[in-house]
Protein backbone atom coordinates (compact mmCIF):
# COMPACT_ATOMS: atom_id res chain seq x y z
CA UNK A 1 0.00 0.00 0.00
CA UNK A 2 2.70 2.51 1.25
CA UNK A 3 4.43 1.49 -2.03
CA UNK A 4 1.91 2.38 -4.09
CA UNK A 5 1.27 5.23 -3.00
CA UNK A 6 5.24 6.08 -3.46
CA UNK A 7 5.10 4.70 -6.96
CA UNK A 8 1.97 7.33 -7.45
CA UNK A 9 3.07 10.37 -5.76
CA UNK A 10 3.41 13.54 -7.82
CA UNK A 11 7.16 14.13 -6.73
CA UNK A 12 7.87 16.63 -9.54
CA UNK A 13 5.24 18.97 -7.97
CA UNK A 14 6.78 18.14 -4.48
CA UNK A 15 10.41 19.14 -6.02
CA UNK A 16 9.76 21.63 -8.33
CA UNK A 17 6.23 23.16 -7.58
CA UNK A 18 4.52 24.40 -10.98
CA UNK A 19 8.10 24.97 -12.54
CA UNK A 20 9.84 22.60 -15.31
CA UNK A 21 12.93 20.82 -14.73
CA UNK A 22 14.37 23.35 -17.49
CA UNK A 23 14.05 26.42 -15.41
CA UNK A 24 16.85 25.10 -12.81
CA UNK A 25 19.43 26.16 -15.07
CA UNK A 26 17.52 29.47 -14.97
CA UNK A 27 17.75 29.47 -11.59
CA UNK A 28 21.48 28.76 -11.37
CA UNK A 29 22.16 32.06 -13.45
CA UNK A 30 19.87 34.24 -11.81
CA UNK A 31 21.17 32.98 -8.30
CA UNK A 32 24.83 33.74 -10.38
CA UNK A 33 23.87 37.29 -11.10
CA UNK A 34 22.21 38.19 -8.07
CA UNK A 35 25.43 37.39 -6.39
CA UNK A 36 27.66 39.42 -8.45
CA UNK A 37 25.14 42.21 -8.11
CA UNK A 38 25.37 41.76 -4.16
CA UNK A 39 28.69 41.76 -4.36
CA UNK A 40 28.83 45.11 -6.32
CA UNK A 41 26.51 46.51 -4.03
CA UNK A 42 28.27 46.34 -1.20
CA UNK A 43 31.62 47.26 -2.58
CA UNK A 44 29.90 50.53 -3.68
CA UNK A 45 28.46 50.78 0.16
CA UNK A 46 31.96 50.32 1.03
CA UNK A 47 33.47 48.77 4.76
CA UNK A 48 30.60 50.86 6.55
CA UNK A 49 28.23 48.95 5.24
CA UNK A 50 29.67 45.53 6.24
CA UNK A 51 31.00 46.20 9.45
CA UNK A 52 29.03 45.50 12.78
CA UNK A 53 25.60 47.10 11.49
CA UNK A 54 23.74 49.95 12.98
CA UNK A 55 19.45 50.02 12.38
CA UNK A 56 20.41 52.06 9.59
CA UNK A 57 22.42 49.38 7.62
CA UNK A 58 20.75 46.81 9.19
CA UNK A 59 17.99 48.35 7.19
CA UNK A 60 20.33 48.59 4.17
CA UNK A 61 21.44 44.99 3.94
CA UNK A 62 17.66 43.95 4.48
CA UNK A 63 16.79 46.04 1.37
CA UNK A 64 19.24 44.22 -1.16
CA UNK A 65 18.79 41.12 0.31
CA UNK A 66 15.19 41.21 -0.44
CA UNK A 67 15.55 42.30 -3.71
CA UNK A 68 18.43 39.78 -4.58
CA UNK A 69 16.41 37.15 -3.13
CA UNK A 70 13.17 36.42 -5.60
CA UNK A 71 14.26 36.69 -8.64
CA UNK A 72 16.58 33.90 -7.84
CA UNK A 73 13.89 31.16 -7.98
CA UNK A 74 11.10 33.45 -8.40
CA UNK A 75 10.41 33.06 -12.58
CA UNK A 76 8.03 36.07 -12.04
CA UNK A 77 10.13 38.25 -10.99
CA UNK A 78 12.52 40.22 -13.43
CA UNK A 79 16.09 40.66 -12.96
CA UNK A 80 16.27 44.34 -14.33
CA UNK A 81 13.61 45.11 -11.68
CA UNK A 82 15.40 43.80 -8.80
CA UNK A 83 18.95 45.65 -10.33
CA UNK A 84 16.93 49.02 -10.14
CA UNK A 85 16.09 48.13 -6.34
CA UNK A 86 19.29 47.80 -6.08
CA UNK A 87 20.46 51.18 -7.49
CA UNK A 88 17.49 53.22 -5.57
CA UNK A 89 18.99 51.55 -2.54
CA UNK A 90 22.35 52.20 -2.97
CA UNK A 91 21.47 55.67 -3.98
CA UNK A 92 19.39 56.42 -0.68
CA UNK A 93 21.95 55.40 1.35
CA UNK A 94 24.60 57.69 -0.24
CA UNK A 95 22.18 59.97 0.15
CA UNK A 96 21.75 59.42 4.20
CA UNK A 97 25.30 58.91 4.68
CA UNK A 98 25.84 62.17 3.50
CA UNK A 99 23.74 63.93 5.78
CA UNK A 100 24.88 61.74 8.09
CA UNK A 101 28.24 63.67 7.77
CA UNK A 102 26.86 66.98 7.70
CA UNK A 103 24.62 66.96 10.60
CA UNK A 104 24.91 65.49 14.00
CA UNK A 105 21.58 65.21 14.97
CA UNK A 106 20.23 63.86 11.71
CA UNK A 107 23.29 60.84 12.43
CA UNK A 108 21.35 60.37 15.61
CA UNK A 109 17.73 60.30 14.45
CA UNK A 110 18.84 57.78 11.94
CA UNK A 111 21.71 55.71 13.89
CA UNK A 112 20.81 56.51 17.55
CA UNK A 113 23.72 57.21 19.95
CA UNK A 114 26.52 55.75 22.55
CA UNK A 115 24.39 55.31 25.87
CA UNK A 116 26.60 54.54 28.96
CA UNK A 117 25.08 51.21 31.04
CA UNK A 118 27.65 50.89 34.30
CA UNK A 119 29.37 53.98 35.97
CA UNK A 120 31.80 53.43 38.64
CA UNK A 121 30.81 49.50 39.07
CA UNK A 122 27.16 50.89 39.34
CA UNK A 123 24.56 50.34 36.60
CA UNK A 124 23.21 53.61 35.29
CA UNK A 125 19.75 52.94 35.91
CA UNK A 126 18.16 55.48 33.99
CA UNK A 127 20.34 54.85 30.70
CA UNK A 128 19.53 51.01 31.09
CA UNK A 129 16.45 50.98 31.15
CA UNK A 130 16.06 52.75 27.95
CA UNK A 131 17.71 49.50 26.47
CA UNK A 132 15.84 46.42 25.58
CA UNK A 133 18.25 44.26 26.91
CA UNK A 134 18.12 41.67 29.50
CA UNK A 135 20.54 41.42 32.74
CA UNK A 136 21.62 38.15 31.72
CA UNK A 137 22.23 38.65 28.20
CA UNK A 138 24.50 41.90 29.31
CA UNK A 139 26.22 39.58 32.40
CA UNK A 140 26.82 37.34 29.48
CA UNK A 141 28.50 39.81 27.25
CA UNK A 142 30.81 41.41 30.10
CA UNK A 143 31.96 38.03 30.97
CA UNK A 144 32.94 37.23 27.74
CA UNK A 145 35.12 40.00 28.33
CA UNK A 146 36.61 38.45 31.48
CA UNK A 147 34.75 40.58 33.91
CA UNK A 148 33.15 38.45 37.13
CA UNK A 149 31.90 41.43 39.06
CA UNK A 150 31.25 45.15 38.41
CA UNK A 151 33.46 47.27 40.48
CA UNK A 152 35.84 46.47 37.89
CA UNK A 153 34.47 48.46 35.23
CA UNK A 154 34.82 52.59 35.52
CA UNK A 155 32.48 52.84 32.14
CA UNK A 156 30.73 50.35 29.93
CA UNK A 157 29.05 51.90 27.13
CA UNK A 158 26.24 50.22 24.44
CA UNK A 159 27.44 51.90 20.77
CA UNK A 160 24.90 52.15 18.24
CA UNK A 161 26.43 49.28 16.71
CA UNK A 162 25.13 47.03 19.92
CA UNK A 163 28.43 46.27 20.92
CA UNK A 164 30.06 46.80 24.17
CA UNK A 165 32.83 48.96 25.44
CA UNK A 166 34.04 48.86 28.30
CA UNK A 167 36.66 50.69 30.21
CA UNK A 168 38.42 49.46 33.52
CA UNK A 169 39.84 50.43 36.90
CA UNK A 170 43.16 50.19 37.52
CA UNK A 171 44.09 46.88 39.32
CA UNK A 172 44.53 48.65 42.72
CA UNK A 173 41.87 51.17 42.20
CA UNK A 174 38.91 47.93 41.95
CA UNK A 175 36.10 47.92 43.77
CA UNK A 176 33.76 46.06 45.51
CA UNK A 177 31.12 45.24 42.69
CA UNK A 178 27.73 43.14 41.97
CA UNK A 179 29.39 39.83 41.28
CA UNK A 180 27.68 38.84 37.44
CA UNK A 181 28.84 35.00 37.55
CA UNK A 182 26.42 32.31 36.68
CA UNK A 183 24.06 31.98 39.39
CA UNK A 184 25.81 34.59 41.48
CA UNK A 185 22.17 36.33 42.40
CA UNK A 186 20.27 33.36 43.11
CA UNK A 187 20.74 33.86 46.67
CA UNK A 188 19.91 37.33 47.39
CA UNK A 189 18.19 37.97 50.37
CA UNK A 190 16.89 40.81 52.87
CA UNK A 191 18.72 39.72 55.78
CA UNK A 192 22.34 40.47 56.34
CA UNK A 193 23.83 37.51 58.17
CA UNK A 194 27.55 38.09 58.36
CA UNK A 195 28.84 41.70 58.30
CA UNK A 196 30.60 43.10 55.17
CA UNK A 197 30.12 44.77 51.81
CA UNK A 198 27.41 43.97 49.94
CA UNK A 199 25.49 44.52 46.56
CA UNK A 200 22.25 45.50 45.78
CA UNK A 201 20.66 43.03 43.10
CA UNK A 202 18.67 46.01 41.10
CA UNK A 203 21.35 48.79 40.37
CA UNK A 204 24.47 47.65 41.60
CA UNK A 205 24.95 49.31 44.13
CA UNK A 206 27.65 48.81 47.12
CA UNK A 207 27.20 49.52 50.91
CA UNK A 208 28.92 48.27 54.07
CA UNK A 209 26.43 46.08 55.99
CA UNK A 210 26.12 45.10 59.78
CA UNK A 211 24.12 41.79 60.43
CA UNK A 212 20.31 42.84 60.56
CA UNK A 213 17.43 43.76 58.04
CA UNK A 214 19.44 45.24 54.82
CA UNK A 215 17.32 47.99 54.05
CA UNK A 216 16.56 50.10 51.35
CA UNK A 217 19.04 50.67 48.59
CA UNK A 218 19.61 54.48 48.59
CA UNK A 219 20.15 54.49 44.80
CA UNK A 220 16.82 52.23 43.36
CA UNK A 221 15.38 51.82 47.23
CA UNK A 222 14.95 47.92 46.49
CA UNK A 223 15.94 45.79 49.69
CA UNK A 224 17.58 42.39 47.48
CA UNK A 225 21.53 42.43 48.74
CA UNK A 226 23.99 39.79 47.75
CA UNK A 227 27.62 39.56 49.31
CA UNK A 228 29.74 41.99 46.78
CA UNK A 229 33.05 40.96 45.81
CA UNK A 230 36.22 42.90 45.14
CA UNK A 231 37.95 40.35 42.91
CA UNK A 232 40.48 41.16 40.44
CA UNK A 233 40.72 40.83 36.62
CA UNK A 234 43.44 38.13 35.44
CA UNK A 235 44.39 39.30 32.25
Amino acid sequence: MFSLFLLNFNWKELLMGHEEWSFLLEIILRTAIMFIAIIIGLRILGKRGVKQLSIFELVVIIGLGSAAGDPMFNKDVGIISSIIVFIVIIILYSIVTFFISKNKKFETLVEGKSICLIKNGEFAIQNFKKENLGSDEFFSELRLKGISQLGQIEMAIEEVSGEISVFFFEEENVKYGLPILPHSLDKSSEQIIKKGHYACTFCGHTEEKNIGKGGHCIICKKINWIPASNKRRIT
